[in-house]
């Protein structure tokens, strides 16, 4: 049996079982009953009805008379972090630019402690056997843009790193020495850019390259992923790679003038 902690005498019931209501739907479930949702969320059927058409009245869920499901404005939620920070919603037609001219999938990710985590994202088809979302992390080490992050850290910082780090063989190609990794990323830090072969998940070639503030600072990154049986690397390096550069060209002159604006 569990125990819960206690409540401060601020907490706000009804708004915990409005959220329970919101994360009551997922993947496997994106349309439910009112039953379905009550069960899931332990609330009385009148519990879970008003919520629910609360919910609707504010256009977070649309109902055909029996189902529920969340609309897409439930993004909002999530995304106004995000959004604090500029670069999804600066990221993501530049994204779509290069998607439409290479016809591979692009993202964009961060550094959060020892993974990646995707803030933006534009797929073409799934070439992943999970699949990747805003939110997705992934261990650093294994991945191109992870890779192009750890390169624009600073000596102190990758020392530490692979000092914590746990290389697992993700993949029988992943580098799993600490001293092959850092040459490795010696190696991106000079060019500029990083390529990484199947280490993550067999079938699965990206190439990155990094996003600089206005200071010159790596403050994300951004790749191209492609089928490792269709995709040559030399193809990835000849095709794919020029136009990531010019597009993460392109993202950095935004960037600077969206902070421009924040500081105006």
């Amino acid at each position: 049996m569990t125990v819960e902690e206690p409540r401060g005498t601020h907490f706000v019931q009804s708004l915990e079982r409005g959220l329970a209501v919101v994360r009551a739907f997922s993947a496997d479930e994106t349309s439910m009953t009112l039953s379905e949702v009550a069960r899931k969320t332990g609330l009385t059927r009148a519990a879970a009805r008003r919520f629910l058409l609360t919910l609707a009245d504010l256009g977070y869920v649309r109902s055909d008379g029996r189902n529920f499901a969340l609309t897409p404005r439930v993004l909002e939620l999530g995304y106004a972090y995000l959004s604090s920070a500029g670069l999804p919603e600066v990221a993501q037609p530049h994204l779509e630019r290069l998607v439409s001219e290479v016809r591979e999938s692009s993202s964009v990710s961060v550094l959060d402690g020892d993974e990646v985590v995707y803030i933006a994202r534009v797929p073409t088809s799934r070439i992943m056997a999970v699949s990747i979302s805003v939110g997705t992390r992934f261990p650093a080490y294994a991945t191109s843009m992870g890779r192009v992050l750890l390169a624009g850290k600073s000596a102190a910082q990758l020392d530490a790193y692979l000092e914590r780090v746990t290389l697992q063989r993700l993949t029988a190609h992943t580098i799993t020495t600490p001293g092959r990794l850092r040459a490795e990323l010696d190696r991106v830090r000079s060019q500029g850019w990083a390529i990484v072969d199947q280490e993550l998940e067999e079938g699965l070639r990206s190439v990155a390259a990094p996003i600089r503030d206005r200071d010159g600072t790596v403050v994300a990154a951004a790749n191209v992923s492609a089928h490792a049986n269709r995709t040559p690397v030399e193809d990835i390096r000849r095709d794919l790679l020029p136009p990531l550069l010019a597009m993460t060209a392109r993202l950095e002159a935004d960037l600077e003038i969206a902070s421009r604006g924040r500081t105006l």
